[in-house]
């Protein structure tokens, strides 16, 4: 019969929660003793019953840190005789990126667009928070018990929680993915009091992506698509025109000659309207002379008509200069040297 003189866990694992320490023929005496490291928690069972609970620390196992186990093997003079238990290691560690999504979409009543399938996609960590709770509820006296054994019944609570926080919320589809943290929040303060009940506690709880029906989001595009068009109905017309002319022109039978003849007519109607248009405006635009600007003489400030030497109210010489860039004109120029002006 060998005795345990240190009882420990070295956990190298990621995804562990319960380990159960191999005794085999090995037996507990007084004065062994227990090493339970930060982020563990060690539970005694005695055939089958759950008894103490030992939390970080080291402990030299006695009747005074055995109050459960001395009252179940009817220890009436104290711990003496060697005895066999069953040790489990609890892992207390935060178990994250749990991955989370909807394998059946969930119905929404959206006041646009009625009722609606959607999917969402995330993840989720835990951690366990009552060891003894997890055991008695989940575990059992497995050798192990490793998070993939429970994510399933996990992801169910999860799923069921996000059904209620979105069915409360009334948020309209189109503004889930602008509203992913506050659902997150509502999602986890539903599922919180599961996860209590069963020894857990959900330390963090994310939606990464929510996901319409594919009908709904081809409407959507769609939508989007036409209101760009909107503003620009003339050239979006005229565009499709020009690539129905093409398409015509590569069918070389008689009424795809037809067809791009009559397009190619309409074409050129709906191009020469808009060209003749920009001529016509064009036209008008240079047609424009500008106004005249007024002169008055430099002595008594009559108006003067034309380019007069002498002013016809006092006889004073006036001096021709151009009513443009104001270049003073000498002799009987028709045309202004600096700007070319038309004088007369």
């Amino acid at each position: 019969m060998g005795i345990l003189k240190n009882i420990e866990w070295a956990d190298t694992s990621s995804n562990l929660i319960i380990w159960k320490y191999p005794i085999n023929k090995d037996h507990v005496n007084k004065g062994s003793a227990l090493t339970v490291r930060e982020s563990q928690v060690a539970i005694f069972v005695d055939k089958g019953r759950l008894a103490d609970v030992f939390l970080p620390g080291f402990y030299k196992l006695d009747t005074n840190n055995m109050p459960v186990l001395t009252k179940l093997m009817s220890w009436k003079y104290g711990f003496e005789t060697p005895f066999k238990s069953d040790i489990y290691f609890v892992n207390t560690k935060q178990f994250t990126n749990q991955k989370w999504g909807t394998a059946n979409p969930i119905l929404v009543r959206d006041k646009d667009y009625g009722a609606v399938r959607i999917r969402g996609f995330g993840n989720y960590s835990f951690k366990v928070d009552d060891a003894y709770v997890f055991m008695q509820n989940l575990s059992g006296t497995n050798t192990k018990f490793e998070t993939n054994q429970i994510t399933d019944y996990l992801r169910s609570m999860v799923v069921s929680g996000i059904s209620d926080a979105i069915g409360e919320s009334k948020v309209a589809v189109l503004d889930m993915a602008a509203n992913l943290q506050e659902l997150s929040r509502m999602v986890e303060s539903k599922v919180a009091d599961d996860f209590k009940q069963i020894g857990l506690e959900l330390t963090n709880f994310v939606f990464e992506s929510f996901s319409l029906p594919e009908e709904l989001e081809k409407a959507l595009d769609k939508n989007t698509s036409l209101g760009m068009m909107r503003g620009n109905m003339d050239v979006y017309t005229q565009m499709e025109t020009l690539e129905a002319m093409k398409e015509a022109a590569k069918n070389q039978g008689s009424a795809g000659g037809t067809m791009g003849a009559g397009m190619g007519l309409g074409m050129g109607m709906g191009l020469g309207n808009i060209f003749a248009n920009n001529m016509q405006q064009m036209s008008q635009n240079n047609n424009t002379k500008p106004a005249e600007q007024t002169k008055t003489c430099p002595n008594c400030n009559a108006v003067l008509h034309g380019n007069p030497k002498f002013c016809p109210e006092c006889g004073q010489k006036i001096k021709l200069v151009c009513p443009d860039c104001g270049t003073a004109i000498k002799g009987n120029a028709k045309f202004c040297p600096e700007c070319g002006r038309k004088l007369k």
